[in-house]
């Protein structure tokens, strides 16, 4: 078997918990990932749970695996993080995204992550909340991870690429 990294990030947060009067209109459009104001940035967060699931990384390829196991401060039923103040002191391994850690962390968020498409240019997609106005679209439309992991509490990190996420899920 091929040597494995382990990476764990923890953004979990929805844009419906930001105050709405603290976000310029259409911002992700107009203001660069380094210039937007704290609840800009939260705000950009989809709360798809796709950056709390664990990924493995093989050494010798590169190849980057999804799994279904979720970092433990996780809640699948609402796609956020249990203690989201707290996350980087409880999960030391939490990476905690910034405009400054974006350069090399974003090629292991999902292609569908709103701080990595505004990074890579493009723009958000069709059902993301600051586009819909609706704080479950990304549940709606079928792009988070509710109800789909487990806690990597209790198993060993030799068996997480037991359970690979789905490719469908990966985007």
């Amino acid at each position: 078997m091929a040597s494995r990294r382990r990476f764990t990030l923890s953004l979990s947060r929805l844009a419906a918990y930001v105050p709405l009067m603290d976000l310029r209109i259409k911002f992700w459009e107009t203001v660069p990932l380094g210039e937007m104001t704290e609840p800009e940035w939260e705000a950009l967060c989809d709360g798809c749970g796709k950056c709390c699931l664990n990924k493995l990384e093989d050494i010798d390829t590169g190849e980057l695996i999804f799994t279904r196991v979720a970092c433990r401060l996780f809640d699948d039923t609402t796609c956020r993080c249990a203690n989201y103040a707290e996350r980087k002191r409880l999960v030391p391994e939490c990476v905690v995204l910034t405009p400054e850690t974006l350069d090399e962390i974003a090629y292991w968020m999902p292609q569908t992550c709103a701080y990595r498409r505004l990074h890579e240019g493009r723009s958000l997609p069709d059902w993301h909340p600051l586009v819909t106005g609706d704080p479950l679209s990304t549940h709606v439309a079928g792009v988070s991870m509710q109800g789909k992991t487990l806690s990597e509490q209790g198993l060993d990190v030799e068996e997480w690429e037991d359970y690979p996420l789905d490719c469908g899920d990966q985007s």
